[in-house]
């Protein structure tokens, strides 16, 4: 089968592989109709993330047709419609019964190299480093999906691909920002990062009775589409971020911020920012969370930083100070999809929401490598890439 493999920093190559095969009983093989490239996986691309292998399989946003299933898995037959989450789960263990499958305790096998960064091991991810189990990702003509019987989510109605394939990933990381809000009326709340996920904080944040939303970013297609859904736009490279949500907000600040960007900030206007890229490039530090201290400067006393951008290791200069004399709260997770699922769907389903709205190109699996620099470089209003194997 054809799939999209990572061989080094900016090194991104459509090739073929072996296909996939059932190797537990709950297994189940699905043919790829759709998978989409996300933000998180640019921080692969850039060569951030940790414990990559030369030619892993990558992506984690993906549906498709089941063809094949494990002999234990009665929940999936053939012929199946499924989105499948990024996060693996079993479904039997502690954080699963408790709703938190992204602490999944059994599906990362390499859990003991996860636990000497973290302390503790998430659950494992699809095509997300052997950090997170190794398993190959999504972004091919097939993928193995582990645990069948307790992820994957069947579409049983007359909804396209494009309409539901963000259920795997942005639209419940989107929603869980904004849930982590405990969003009142009237509410004013702030999104860093105007790309999918951001995309999607904001009108959850809405979905949720928020009163407005500020959209910060620079990017004029980014800011034209958070406009699109109501929110009041701020250029970070035309304007302070700080003065200006004082001014929105008369100087009590917004009730919670989230930080949809994570690791990889733009540089341009932030003397921090610059600083933190410079510790990087010389092994001094980790992560750059310009972004992140940004969010707590400006989330009102007693307000909520939501992160649910992606941090992989150690951060520097966080104003911690500032987040306990003000008594701020800060949540924080990679989602557990699968406790949003059946939620969301249902949302879709009532037409309140119709998550095609983020997509801006549509390529084939031939074309990833390409548009993988083109998302990363934003350009050709490049917003999100759906590819179709």
């Amino acid at each position: 089968m054809k799939a999209l493999t990572w061989h080094g920093k900016s090194d991104m190559r459509c090739e073929s592989v072996p296909d996939p095969k059932i190797e537990h009983p709950r297994d189940a093989i699905i043919k790829v109709t759709a998978c989409a490239i996300c933000g998180s996986d640019l921080h692969i691309f850039d060569g951030v993330i940790p414990g990559m292998q030369s030619g892993d399989i990558i992506g984690h946003e993906t549906m498709g047709e089941v063809v094949e299933v494990g002999a234990e898995n009665k929940k999936l037959k053939v012929g199946d419609r499924v989105v499948v989450p990024f996060t693996i789960a079993c479904g039997e263990c502690f954080f699963c019964k408790k709703g938190f499958f992204s602490g999944c305790e059994r599906t990362n096998p390499d859990r003991a190299k996860a636990e000497k960064l973290w302390g503790h091991s998430p659950a494992g991810l699809f095509g997300y480093s052997h950090l997170l189990g190794g398993y190959a990702g999504g972004q091919a003509e097939y993928l193995r999906v582990p645990y069948a019987d307790s992820g994957p989510i069947k579409i049983e109605n007359g909804l396209s691909d494009e309409q539901v394939l963000f259920l795997s990933d942005i639209f419940p990381t989107g929603y869980m920002a904004a849930e982590f809000c405990n969003i009142q009326p009237d509410d004013t709340i702030a999104v860093w990062g105007c790309g999918p996920v951001g995309q999607f904080a904001i009108r959850s944040a809405f979905l949720l009775g928020a009163g407005r939303v500020l959209a910060i970013d620079t990017v004029p297609e980014r800011l034209a589409l958070a406009r699109q859904a109501g929110a009041v736009t701020i250029d970070f490279m035309a304007e302070d971020v700080y003065d200006r949500i004082q001014d929105l907000t008369h100087g009590r600040g917004a009730d919670a911020c989230i930080d949809a960007v994570g690791t990889e900030p733009e540089t341009r206007g932030s003397f921090d920012s610059v600083i933190d890229r410079v510790k990087v490039a010389t092994f001094m530090g980790t992560d750059r969370p310009h972004v992140l201290r940004q969010a707590i400067h400006c989330c009102r006393n007693f307000g909520t930083v939501s992160v649910v951008g992606v941090y992989g290791g150690f951060l520097d200069k966080i104003p911690m100070g500032s987040a306990i004399n003000r008594g701020l709260t800060l949540r924080m997770a990679q989602t557990p999809v699968q406790r949003y699922l059946p939620s969301l769907l249902e949302r879709i389903e009532k037409g309140e929401i119709d998550p095609s709205f983020v997509i801006s190109h549509r390529a084939t699996l031939e074309e990833g490598p390409e548009l993988y620099k083109t998302f990363r470089d934003k350009k050709d209003g490049c917003i999100k890439v759906v590819m179709k194997p």
